[in-house]
């Protein structure tokens, strides 16, 4: 099961569920569009949730992109 709530882009506290909403929102196809997007800024700062997560642990915007592109979120 798919934690939503579960945070991805801490330096700008979003979690799955606004980054995924956001995703959907502006239609989004590639990690470098979601990055770039000045409405819903992530990735910017810290950088370390684009492909491997906060933690490390692969929870990322790649992963997030990758399940709203598959319908799962």
């Amino acid at each position: 099961m798919i934690d939503t709530d579960r945070m991805i882009c801490i330096c700008n506290s979003l979690d799955m569920k606004e980054i995924a909403e956001c995703i959907k929102k502006h239609d989004f196809k590639s990690v470098q569009e979601m990055i770039e997007n000045n409405d819903c800024p992530m990735g910017d700062k810290c950088e370390s949730c684009i492909e491997d997560g906060y933690e490390n642990d692969g929870y990322s915007l790649a992963m997030v992109l990758s399940l709203v592109k598959q319908g799962r979120l």
